[in-house]
């Protein structure tokens, strides 16, 4: 298929690499969008990028490296380095420790993620204790040295790695958050070494164990990670990229190559952490600052909240066991997709999830091998998808392979016609989306009503409604881009450091200056930053916080510092105000300590919102008429089917209804209303919500 008008130069692209498919969103100078797609590739994820980007090419009847060469950016949000831990994948690593504390990565902190359940084991460490090589030398918890360094340990620990293969050395010595020379003078002995990496650096805060973890899961994926980032830009650049790749990184913000090299941890929400930049988009197009988004892709579901136009950011990640400090947007991802697997356990008790079909064989309706029902093919047998091709022609959709896969493997096990055995997956996938948008919004303190759903990605819009009434919300909001949610995200997208550092103190005694002095080397590190990325003036914002607890408190909060003052007083008013809003209690009067200090450092990107087009001027009539299963109450109703392609702004429709787009498709319940917005995406106005 060639595009009738074609983009004007300079463009942007966005890439992301999904489980199931990479997607690719191009913006030309004009604020004009178009969205590519093409099969990810799990064992390779640059074949899914190349992929993608030739399918973008001979769309456009262009050649590649046209594409490429007249792309002034390129983001890209990449899922390397999460797999590579999932799939233990990753590199041979050493591991230079504190002499007395080699333990320490083993022992954890014995806080177990279900407290009621004793039995499961924690995961394999990456660094087996041979592996895990002493080092004398101490320095105390104010950074003062008790005892110096033995680089001489170092030599007899390199012998050692180098007898048993390591590919990647990890240091943790104790105490290095609070002075790094121990760390620094380690590493300057080792130069040369390719892959070392500093828990100072990387993770310079007070928790041994979460600091240790840390770096050793920076070096254990750092060689796989990095090289792939590397080899891609290469690739890239020789096929007529001008300008290196920027990687979109946890914390929300991208990045260049070089400068995540070293510190590659930071990529493992590489993909969902995007999400910011279009929640930031789409705030202004639903005229709201309060969104959840629930990003519904082939094998996941991303949560994430918007309140008042701020995304959370935390330390704590969580992956497969192991325990990160890195800063990260709040996600809360559930296995929950149009991929996920249904199934009927031995004692009759249909399950949903969390397993998934990925992106080979996938579902059963794709007809690529799979025999496992999933969503989608539920999605088939109720009538909510039509046969035929899928996200330009990706992948070809056959109904009766979906009802055959439902029929053998749910509905006969449990004694029930085919559409309810589909509709009892659907019921069940949206209980776990229901329970998922409730542990980031509720359990943090926020009531889902005052918030407007966001239902992204490409199975998002088929249970936006849905879910949205079940939390009590009135609107639900369906970006046209939905099923590239991620990847028109990072086109959004600011650069972005963060900068830590230890610091005790008393909030109401500390004096101004001497906290300004004490911010002064994380401003000059994320100015240099910024810098070296080519950011300066009003491009280059520089953001203030402190990390405060109460005395006796164990978990701190961030607050943010205005500009230019510091005002003990309202920092008080803020903390207190974030403290009953996550707890639901304060402490009048309470001493507040501060226990860290931190930096972000924003690069600016000039960027507007996209061009939407002309208000409809006649009304749009559905393409056709359609049996689907709308819900238990009203069964199957004959259901108009409108192509995305006709509805403009000024469009309204009550429900039922679908609304099928070149990557997604909306269902529009028979108690609510669609309308097409202003800015060409579609609000969902719920019938039912609870107030």
């Amino acid at each position: 298929m060639v595009m009738q008008i074609q983009p004007a130069a300079p463009w942007r692209i966005g890439v992301d690499v999904g489980g199931t498919f990479t997607d690719m969103v191009l913006r030309d100078q004009s604020g004009a969008l178009w969205v590519f797609k093409a099969p990810s590739v799990p064992a390779d994820p640059s074949q899914g990028v190349m992929s993608v980007l030739a399918r973008a090419a001979d769309q456009l009847s262009i050649a590649l490296s046209d594409l490429l060469g007249n792309c002034a950016l390129f983001f890209h949000g990449s899922t390397v380095a999460t797999n590579t831990i999932l799939e233990k994948k990753g590199a041979k690593v050493g591991l230079l420790t504190t002499t007395g504390f080699r333990d320490s990565l083993e022992v954890r902190r014995g806080i177990r993620e279900n407290m009621w359940d004793h039995r499961a084991p924690f995961p394999d460490v990456l660094v087996p204790r041979y592996l895990r090589q002493p080092v004398s030398g101490r320095l105390d918890k104010d950074g003062i040295e008790l005892a110096p360094l033995a680089l001489r340990d170092v030599d007899t620990a390199m012998e050692i790695f180098a007898d048993e293969g390591v590919e990647a050395i990890a240091l943790a010595l104790i105490n290095s958050y609070g002075n790094p020379t121990h760390e620094d003078a380690i590493a300057e002995h080792l130069n040369g070494h390719p892959w070392l990496s500093l828990s100072s650096r990387i993770a310079p805060i007070m928790g041994e164990y979460e600091r240790t973890s840390t770096a050793v899961v920076n070096a254990y994926i750092a060689p796989k990670v990095v090289g792939y980032l590397r080899d891609l830009d290469s690739h890239l650049r020789d096929n007529g990229l001008a300008r290196p790749i920027l990687l979109l990184q946890s914390n929300g913000g991208a990045v260049s190559v070089e400068q995540v090299s070293e510190r590659p941890v930071n990529l493992v929400l590489s993909g969902p952490a995007a999400g910011v930049g279009a929640l930031g988009l789409y705030s202004r197009a639903a005229g709201t600052d309060n969104l959840i988004a629930m990003e519904i892709g082939g094998t996941s579901c991303d949560v994430t909240l918007m309140g008042e136009g701020l995304v959370g950011v935390t330390d704590e990640l969580i992956i497969d066991g192991y325990h990160l400090a890195t800063p990260s947007v709040e996600i809360h991802t559930v296995g929950a997709g149009g991929g996920t697997i249904a199934h009927v356990d031995e004692a009759g008790l249909l399950h949903v999830g969390p397993q998934g079909a990925g992106a080979m064989p996938g579902p059963a309706c794709y007809g690529q091998g799979g025999e496992q029902p999933t969503v989608t093919d539920a999605y088939m047998v109720l009538g909510r998808l039509r046969p035929g091709p899928y996200a330009g022609g990706s992948v070809i959709l056959d109904d009766n392979l979906a009802c055959l896969a439902i029929e053998n493997k749910i509905a006969k096990p449990l004694g029930i016609p085919v559409e309810e055995a589909a509709a009892g997956i659907i019921r069940l996938l949206e209980q776990n989306l229901l329970h998922a948008v409730e542990h980031i919004s509720i359990q943090r303190g926020h009531d889902p009503r005052r918030f407007t759903l966001v239902a992204a990605g490409g199975a998002g819009p088929m249970h936006g409604a849905s879910v949205a009434r079940s939390l009590g919300c009135s609107q639900a909001y369906v970006p046209r881009q939905a099923g590239a949610f991620c990847a028109l995200g990072m086109l959004h997208t600011d650069i972005r450091q963060d900068y830590l550092q230890v610091h005790f103190d008393n909030l109401d005694t500390v004096d101004g200056g001497t906290l300004q002095q004490a911010f002064e080397p994380l401003a000059e590190r994320a100015q240099a930053a910024l810098a070296a990325e080519g950011f300066s003036g009003d491009k280059a914002m520089v953001q203030r916080e402190l990390d405060l607890r109460y005395r006796g408190q164990l978990w701190s909060i961030r607050v943010a510092l205005a500009a230019d003052t510091f005002d003990p007083a309202a920092v008080r008013i803020a903390f207190d105000a974030d403290h009953q809003r996550q707890y639901g209690h304060t402490q009048p009067g309470g001493t507040i300590e501060i226990t860290a200090l931190r930096v972000t450092a924003r690069g600016l990107m000039d960027v507007s919102d996209p061009l939407p087009p002309a208000p409809s001027v006649k009304r749009s009539e559905p393409m056709a008429l359609r049996q689907v299963y709308t819900d238990s109450s009203h069964g199957w109703q004959e259901t108009p089917v409108f192509a995305g392609a006709d509805l403009r702004p000024g469009f309204s429709q009550d429900g039922p209804m679908l609304v099928e787009e070149l990557t997604t498709t909306v269902f529009v319940g028979p108690k609510d209303r669609l309308s097409v917005d202003a800015a060409d995406n579609f609000m969902i106005e719920i019938g039912g919500a609870e107030s």
